[in-house]
This record gives C-alpha cells, sequence and structure tokens, in this order.
C-alpha cells in the first residue's frame, strides 16, 4: 500500500494533538508537519507536497477555505472544525470528508477508509474557486475551456462559469493545465475536447466537442497540427 503523506492544519494545540493521535493506527500515513494557520500552511504545502491535508476552517487570519484558494496545486482535503454551518459549504467543493470535533473513531476510519481508495487510485488535479459567495473545487479535466477576462480567468466546465484569481500566462506554466493550448492571447482550450480540427481562409479553425468554435493563427494552427500528430 502506497504511504499517505499528510498534513495537519489547526489552530488549536490540541485538535492536532489528538489528529496525530488517531492516525497511529494507521501506520501507512506519515505525518510531515504541522500548522497552525494558513500562511504557514501554504508555505508548507508548496515545500512538502503533501497527498492529504487535515483541515481546520476557521483560524486566525485567513479561513481554510481562503488556503485552498491560493493553492496551484490541491492535496485531497478532509475538513476538520467546531463550526457545523459550514457543512454545506465543505460539501459544496467536493470535499474527500468532513468531520466535526470532537472526531469520533468510526467516523475517522470512514474518511481515512475514503482517502487512500481515491488517493491510491489516482488522483486527478483540481482547483478551488471562490466566485459570488459559492466554493468549487473543480478537476481541470472537466474545464474544456479558459478565458482571460482582466485580472481573472473564466473557467467553463459543464454548464457551468467561475472566475478564478489568476493570469493565463500562469495557467499556461502550471503542470496541472498541460492538456491546455494556447489558442491567442485570451483563450486557452484543452486538448482533450477537441471534435475537429480544419484550415480555412483565416488560417485554423478548431471546433469542441461543447459546440464552441475557436480561431487560430496560421501559426498556432501549425503548431496545433503538429502537436496533435505527436
Amino acid at each position: 500500500m502506497k504511504t499517505i503523506r499528510t498534513l495537519i492544519i489547526d489552530d488549536e494545540r490540541g485538535a492536532r494533538q489528538e489528529l496525530i493521535r488517531m492516525l497511529k493506527s494507521y501506520p501507512h500515513i506519515t505525518v510531515l508537519a504541522e500548522a497552525t494557520d494558513a500562511d504557514e500552511a501554504e508555505k508548507l504545502i508548496g515545500m512538502l507536497k503533501p497527498d492529504l491535508i487535515f483541515l481546520d476552517i476557521q483560524m486566525p487570519g485567513r479561513s481554510g477555505f481562503d488556503l485552498l484558494e491560493s493553492l496551484d496545486h490541491l492535496p485531497e482535503v478532509i475538513f476538520v472544525t467546531a463550526f457545523d454551518n459550514f457543512a454545506v459549504q465543505a460539501f459544496e467543493v467536493s470535499a474527500m470528508d468532513y468531520l466535526m470535533k470532537p472526531v469520533r473513531e468510526e467516523r475517522f476510519k470512514s474518511a481515512i477508509d475514503k482517502a487512500v481508495e481515491k488517493i491510491n487510485g489516482g488522483n486527478q488535479a483540481s482547483v478551488f474557486v471562490k466566485d459570488r459567495g459559492k466554493h468549487y473545487l473543480i478537476n481541470w479535466n472537466d474545464v474544456y475551456l479558459i478565458e482571460s477576462v482582466d485580472n481573472y480567468a473564466r473557467l467553463f466546465f459543464g454548464q457551468e462559469q467561475v472566475l478564478l484569481k489568476s493570469s493565463l500566462n500562469k495557467l499556461e506554466e502550471n503542470p496541472d493545465c498541460m492538456r491546455f493550448f494556447r489558442a491567442n492571447r485570451n483563450i486557452l482550450f484543452n486538448l482533450d475536447y477537441i471534435n475537429q480540427v480544419r484550415k480555412d481562409n483565416g488560417g485554423t479553425l478548431v471546433t469542441l466537442k461543447t459546440g464552441e468554435s475557436i480561431r487560430l493563427s496560421e501559426r498556432q494552427g501549425i503548431k496545433l497540427r503538429s502537436l496533435i500528430k505527436t
């Protein structure tokens, strides 16, 4: 069984110690470090690249949701909190699980079992987005189009659109977005959603499975056809 590397993020020392105690029954899970707030956690996640985080929501300074929004690459998440009014928000973002303090052993085991199954099955790269009062945990492979809007990127997935505070240049550099192709200065599209590529008088026209048509310059059209062939 794969060793799961985890990080515990909670401003309460007693809560962190209790999770560490409970995790001793799971030798395949290694606690890499503890963090007391979102700022410390963001640095540790960037350095240690954990598979899983146990995350409190209400902490001094930035919340757990604010932390997730700041991450380019998300580990799996189990929320652990004393405030049940956050439950609906947590499940809106498709969190792996939601544990109420004090954590019961049987609920903890259920959360761990789901974490092990999902992580060993191969994680799908995701992004956390907070937009218009809602929270989303979106798999990058569900995003078919990204459009630049001022200082934001509009993500198109399913029947929804959300704004992510990021530039297209930054997203191009994100390893999780390697399946996206730069059509022009304002648009990235997911290569897995291509339905048709054809040349016309204006260069190259790409039609996505979702129905959108995207025009490429001759240079980008040549680059795309070369990429598809390889």
